[in-house]
């Protein structure tokens, strides 16, 4: 009887060449700060090519001239709105056309909510939602065409511990709600894709980035009273877990939610 098992990867013996990235490309999405600058900083350290997008900060190309430089790899940033399908799409090729394939795409843009369920319009809730779900849904699809037709791929979506629990005191049903669906998402198409792609997704507690600059002092205060490290996370710390999982050192890793959160979600 013939066995359904596939073959294993080829690895190297070295821990070091697991986590190479050289001669790889990928995408970062909401690459103008935050969360990817340092996702992009560890990735261009470990070698790869960068496609570096971002919507209306151009910050973005600071950044691509900067590791271009300092670690001799392609970098290059690119201007679009993930909550365009045609841009979206018109971006993908683009880097294909540019590094010759796509080997990851980290749809990591995505926008808060300001207020809860009834309180914010309409237009706010749509507007979160077609951010944060819509655009994750539309990089992975134009991703997933290019890793069906090349035969690999590795897609990494950034959720949040938002999408397992309900944030206090602040109201934000519409980024919870959003972002429990991309770790669905995520879960969904690491199944459907199986033969030919990995999917993955981070979900990080409280970052010390400009997405959370604006939040009043006594706000701050409660988070740290319900995280059990007592504080938020400086965003390098999340360098290591998208590393892990751009990289071959995650090959037998698909599915998996991971979340970085200070252990605000154990209690």
């Amino acid at each position: 009887m013939q066995s359904i098992r596939k073959p294993n990867p080829q690895l190297p013996d070295s821990v070091f060449q697991m986590f190479s990235m050289k001669g790889k490309s990928v995408i970062i999405t909401g690459a103008s700060g935050g969360i990817a600058h340092e996702v992009a900083r560890a990735l261009a350290e470990a070698g790869a090519n960068l496609s570096l997008w971002y919507h209306n900060n151009p910050l973005a190309k600071d950044l691509a001239e900067e590791l271009t430089q300092k670690y001799g790899v392609e970098a290059h940033a690119l201007k679009v709105d993930v909550k365009s399908w045609e841009q979206v799409e018109a971006g993908v090729t683009n880097t294909v056309e540019k590094f010759g394939q796509l080997n990851v795409m980290i749809a990591n843009a995505g926008i808060p909510a300001k207020a809860g369920g009834l309180d914010q319009t309409l237009a706010e809730w749509h507007d979160v939602v077609d951010t944060d779900f819509n655009g994750a849904y539309y990089c992975a699809r134009a991703a997933g065409n290019v890793f069906k037709k090349q035969g690999f791929g590795n897609l990494i979506f950034t959720g949040s511990m938002s999408g397992h629990i309900v944030n206090i005191p602040q109201q934000q049903a519409c980024y919870n709600a959003s972002k429990a669906a991309v770790i669905h998402l995520a879960k969904s198409l690491a199944v459907e894709w199986a033969d030919f792609a990995r999917v993955n997704s981070v979900s990080p507690g409280y970052i010390d980035t400009p997405i959370s600059g604006d939040c009043p002092f006594e706000m701050k205060e409660a988070w740290f009273k319900m995280i059990p490290l007592h504080r938020d996370a400086d965003p390098r710390e999340l360098k290591g877990i998208y590393l892990y999982l751009a990289s071959d050192a995650s090959t037998y890793t698909t599915g998996s939610d991971f979340i970085v959160d200070g252990g605000f979600c154990c209690p």
